[in-house]
């Protein structure tokens, strides 16, 4: 008998770790996709020995063009049934314009979008013919206003906030919800690796939510059949001034700090 599984990538760390442990505390059995094999493993042990759920591994790098295929291979060979599709794998990327390997630049454009719709073109057309699946694509609130430099990180994001509703809507009716998850600043490793933490450091303590806020945000909208979920009050309250013409005019984000 086929079971149904929750497919999360960028599973070792951060809001992956995150969402894997939420559905699994409701009784999904887990497919783990990320690049660090030892983190892997190390948390599907974690979560069979807390929750009783199955939970199989897969190490893949959503950067690689073929890595959507290998995972759907990986699925049918194991007969499993992804009725939770979870697209959180990521990075903070590239700066357009000064970082000059376009190979880099190529990898994140992959990572970032590729992957992502290569997955829902992949697993969404199944979830539709069983009539039931959730999908989650991880996006931001950075996608959701323009910012001075990168020009990567936020136009990434607003790609998956746009597919993400368009997609809803294309399935509406039909038992699957397609949900873009828009987190502010988030307590992970995300800023760490990304080499910010000193900007981390710096900004006030209220703008922050922890991971587990804001997962459970995601899981609530992508039940409810949101198209968008804003993660956490203050962003709510400020999401509309985000979207005002008229207001985007008094103020101008930066996207990372100037080096020094």
């Amino acid at each position: 008998m086929t079971q149904g599984y929750a497919l999360v990538t960028g599973a070792s760390a951060g809001l992956g770790t995150e969402f894997a442990r939420q559905l699994a505390a409701k009784g999904f059995n887990l497919l783990l996709v990320a690049r660090r094999g030892e983190r892997l493993q190390a948390l599907a042990a974690a979560l069979q020995q807390e929750f009783g759920v199955i939970v199989k591994t897969l190490v893949a790098d959503l950067a690689q063009p073929s890595a959507p295929q290998s995972i759907e291979r990986f699925c049918h060979e194991n007969t499993l049934q992804i009725d939770w599709l979870i697209n959180n794998a990521g990075i903070a990327g590239p700066d357009l314009l000064t970082d000059r390997d376009w190979g880099e630049q190529q990898d994140f454009f992959q990572l970032m979008m590729l992957s992502v719709v290569e997955l829902c073109h992949r697993f969404v057309p199944a979830m539709v013919a069983r009539g039931f699946g959730r999908v989650v694509n991880v996006a931001s609130v950075a996608g959701r206003i323009p910012r001075s430099g990168g020009c990567n990180y936020g136009p990434s994001k607003t790609y998956l906030i746009a597919v993400s509703e368009e997609l809803n809507l294309t399935v509406a009716g039909q038992g699957v919800h397609v949900t873009a998850l828009c987190p502010g600043f988030t307590h992970t490793d995300f800023h760490e690796t990304a080499g910010l933490a000193d900007m981390k450091a710096g900004m006030p303590r209220w703008l922050w939510y922890g991971a587990d806020i804001v997962v459970s945000d995601g899981i609530r909208g992508a039940e409810a059949g949101k198209s968008i979920v804003i993660s956490g009050r203050l962003y709510r309250w400020l999401d509309p001034l985000f979207q005002s013409t008229w207001t985007r005019r008094f103020f101008r984000i930066k996207a990372r700090p100037e080096p020094s």
